[in-house]
């Protein structure tokens, strides 16, 4: 009994077990809670969105009716597939893609171990007629000679009619083999430079200045002049294309053919870059129609060489008229920088970092450009793409 008393006595009582917690510290809680919410309201706030900007250009042929828009391709007037002249296998090719060439640069060369060997065969042939002639020339020099002796006979009556008749026959004979030998020597000489020339071919050229966009052979293949049918000769070494030559050819339905005229301006848009307006004029309209597709084929002149036109690139070109339809100045932005709201057209204009929704009038729209005769000028920025909604007014950060 008294043991149990004792523990009772060490047992802590329940509400000095229980800690008290001071009023505060409930009161800092509080205070940091808010705080924090006020923080982050703010920062979501204040966060700037990035947006991507252009500079607005000043347009080309501004102020000028486009009569005729129409689609077609960057194709070169000088495009070439160099094949060998002759059947041979590969050693080596010297170009790549990309590869700039000058006219008589070595492309490929070919192996002229049999083409060689011909060229041994005809000088050796050569040299066996020369050496023939040697033998006939002796021969006839010899030949006339017993004919002038004969002839002397015959007029002191010492040798008969027949012997000087067989004499005048061997040296006719002996003079036409001769000629017979020289000829021969002369063939022989034209068959040396056939297979020289054979030698010759067996080193492949470029044919004129440009760039290479193809490499249609390997070394070890086969390649001739003409296709084996089998699929295992080539028939071409390299494809090179006059960069200079560039030119733009377009389809266009012969409904409108008589809006277009050798010389009229013209306004190309590439695909690939579709801010760069490309001068450009017509060449020439091919005098004829393709009745399948109810088109006839204008070529264009481009204004302008620069390295990133290329063959085959899709391209969009204005057909632009002679008189102006109004005298205000006009820029030109990608089409998706222009914003439709309630049926009224805007650009929001990057100033000082901070937007401006600026309502403009589009005057013409041409692919993926849009033509503003006011509302802006050339050389501010508009925004084409953003990371959020756009305000005016708002402050945002411009992506690189």
């Amino acid at each position: 009994m008294k043991k149990r008393e004792e523990l009772e006595a060490l047992r802590i009582p329940l509400e000095a077990r229980t800690v008290r917690r001071k009023p505060w510290v409930w009161v800092v809680v509080v205070v940091l809670g808010v705080v924090t919410l006020v923080v982050t309201i703010r920062f979501l706030r204040h966060s700037k969105p990035w947006v991507s900007v252009v500079e607005a250009q000043a347009a080309t042929g501004a102020g000028r009716p486009v009569v005729l828009n129409a689609s077609g391709y960057v194709t070169p007037r000088r495009r070439a597939t160099v094949a060998a002249k002759v059947t041979a296998r590969v050693l080596e090719v010297r170009v790549e893609e990309g590869m700039r060439v000058e006219a008589g640069d070595v492309l490929a060369v070919l192996d002229a171990s049999d083409a060689q060997k011909r060229l041994a065969t005809a000088e050796a042939q050569v040299r066996v007629h020369q050496a023939a002639i040697q033998v006939l020339a002796t021969e006839l020099a010899e030949a006339e000679r017993a004919l002038d002796r004969q002839e002397k006979l015959r007029v002191a009556g010492v040798t008969s009619q027949q012997a000087l008749d067989q004499a005048k026959t061997r040296v006719e004979s002996l003079r036409a083999q001769l000629r017979q030998a020289e000829a021969a020597v002369r063939l022989a000489q034209a068959q040396v430079e056939q297979a020289r020339q054979d030698v010759d071919n067996c080193i492949v050229r470029a044919p004129f200045a440009g760039i290479v966009v193809s490499k249609d052979a390997q070394p070890g293949e086969m390649v001739s002049p003409i296709s084996a049918g089998g699929g295992f000769t080539r028939t071409g070494i390299a494809t090179l294309v006059d960069m200079d030559s560039l030119e733009i050819e377009v389809d266009v339905n012969e409904s409108y053919i008589a809006r277009i005229r050798p010389g009229q301006t013209v306004e190309a848009t590439l695909d690939a870059y579709p801010e760069w307006k490309i001068p450009a004029t017509v060449r020439t309209v091919i005098p004829t129609a393709d009745r399948q597709k109810a088109t006839v084929k204008v070529r264009i002149a481009l204004g302008v060489r620069d390295t990133r036109v290329l063959p085959d690139m899709g391209v969009k070109v204005a057909f632009l008229g002679e008189g102006e339809n109004d005298f205000s100045p006009r820029v030109s932005i990608p089409a998706k920088a222009l914003y439709e709201e309630a049926g009224q057209s805007a650009v929001y204009v990057l100033r000082e970092g901070r937007l401006e929704r600026r309502a403009v009038r589009v005057a013409e729209r041409r692919a993926d450009q849009v033509l503003l005769e006011s509302g802006l000028l050339a050389g501010e920025l508009v925004v084409v793409e953003a990371g959020g909604v756009l305000k005016d007014g708002m402050s945002v950060r411009v992506r690189r």
